[in-house]
């Protein structure tokens, strides 16, 4: 089959088979990454309609939570049914998430709806990076990662577009149901298109992590019920079982034969393990931004759900462009951006949340985009020191977890941005002043988030050379 691409040219690419197989890969990756930015410009309506501003960060929770688990379980998926046929099944699954988000007559179907919708969109976005290595020649590998990176950079365009023309028109659930029809054709052509799967793939890939697992879970869930509780001692308790959910979760994992993280994750005396601190904490303050942010653009100041998805997007856009912008900086700016990126962050969640009520409108756009460039321009260079600092032997579980832990963040900001919301007045409803008291407080509780980043990046940088320490 590969007689004639052996070429590492992008025309290569442009082979009639490898043409179709790079399509359904690409549209697997944008299928998933897209959901996030279209739900997020749609919440406001679903809220509206279906009630439940007290849950509101709780589809994104469900489906970050549920993204964990198929990421997880991909090689055993894979192992059992065969690449091509599991990433078929996961366009389907993330179908009919949909198709139940669309029927929902609660919020709490739409947030089962968003945790089905994970599972399908997890094994979609890490099985098309599998199936690289299956479907093109190794010459061709770096610009076909390459182009599936770009595809998040997409997600920013349409993703906003889509979810604000339907919320526009008031017809949120036929967003749900057009996604549910893309689901579908993906699934059929992966199945028309991706080639058989060698032998070797067919071998189960281990035990399923099912108690590690279900603690990540459950200590995220333990932090969003923390949100509807009532009574001060019982917030206190429920935050008390998430942490010692997480730190259950470490023990057990440092003790696996197959562990989820460096045996060193979350340790400031390595490199590696701080490096997976600034990931959680920046993460957890970029979430909340995408969840909350049309929801106060369009009560605090009658934006459009078009207009408000795309001014948080360009906290996305931002991201991207300081990533590619900081490439080709000389060496002695990684220990800078590593402090500066989510001091920025700090200072563009601050921005938010005191510009918010006031506005105008087009002053929001710089804190928008100071928090989408401060963790852009860290990013890369914290990864890197995540992988560089592992220990030997754990060098591709150093690389791995980095997702983990990113989707980790991202599910507990949101939570954490749920429990502030509701604290503020949200979990009566969306009355003004809630909505405004809402606004001021949610980014500037999170603002703690990226500047304990921004100590533990000084920290980074004064051990960036020395060996990773035993914990």
């Amino acid at each position: 089959m590969w007689e004639v691409t052996t070429e590492a040219g992008w025309r290569a690419l442009l082979v009639p088979q490898l043409g179709l197989i790079l399509c359904v890969l690409l549209g697997g990756v944008l299928l998933h990454s897209m959901n996030v930015l279209i739900t997020a410009t749609l919440l406001p309506s679903i809220v509206g309609e279906l009630g439940g501003a007290n849950m509101m960060s709780w589809p994104t929770t469900a489906f970050v939570a549920s993204s964990i688990i198929a990421a997880s379980g991909t090689s055993l998926v894979s192992g059992r049914f065969g690449n091509r046929r599991a990433f078929s099944g996961g366009a389907v699954v993330y179908a009919a998430g949909a198709v139940l988000c669309a029927a929902a007559p609660s919020i709490a179907f739409v947030i089962a709806g968003r945790f089905v919708q994970g599972m399908g969109g997890g094994l979609l976005s890490a099985l098309a990076y599998v199936l690289v290595r299956n479907a093109f020649p190794e010459p061709l590998w770096p610009k076909v990662f390459g182009l599936l990176a770009g595809v998040w950079s997409v997600t920013v365009l349409i993703g906003p577009l889509i979810g604000g023309v339907f919320a526009s028109y008031g017809h949120w659930r036929s967003a749900f149901g057009m996604v549910a029809g893309l689901g579908c054709l993906l699934g059929a052509a992966a199945l028309l298109t991706l080639p058989a799967d060698r032998q070797s793939d067919h071998a189960l890939g281990g035990t399923f992590p099912v108690g590690r697992i279900a603690l990540i879970c459950g200590a995220i869930a333990l932090l969003s019920a923390t949100s509807l509780a009532t009574g001060l001692a019982v917030e206190a308790m429920l935050i008390t079982a998430t942490v010692v959910a997480f730190v259950l979760m470490m023990r057990t994992d440092r003790r696996a034969v197959s562990p989820l993280l460096p045996s060193d994750a979350f340790s400031l005396r390595s490199g590696t393990g701080a490096g997976l601190w600034m990931i959680l904490l920046m993460s957890v303050g970029y979430s909340p931004l995408a969840i909350y942010g049309p929801l106060f653009l369009q009560r605090l100041h009658g934006v459009s759900p078009l207009g408000a998805g795309y001014m948080v997007a360009l906290a996305s856009l931002a991201w991207t462009t300081a990533a590619l912008s900081v490439t080709s900086l000389s060496e002695e700016w990684p220990p800078r951006l590593i402090i500066m990126g989510p001091s920025a962050m700090g200072a563009g969640l601050a921005g938010v949340g005191v510009l918010m009520a006031p506005g105008p409108v087009a002053a929001l756009i710089p804190p928008i985009v100071l928090i989408g460039a401060g963790i852009g321009a860290a990013w890369a260079f914290v990864l890197q020191r995540v992988m560089s600092g592992a220990k030997g032997g754990e060098e591709n579980i150093a690389a791995a977890s980095a997702a983990t832990v990113q989707q980790a963040g991202i599910a507990l900001g949101a939570a954490a941005a749920g429990l502030v919301a509701n604290a503020s007045g949200l979990d009566n409803g969306l009355d003004p002043g809630s909505v405004l008291r809402a606004s001021l407080w949610v980014p500037l509780a999170l603002v703690a988030a990226p500047l304990a980043a921004c100590a533990i990046g000084v920290r980074l940088n004064r051990m960036s050379h020395a060996l990773p320490s035993e914990d």
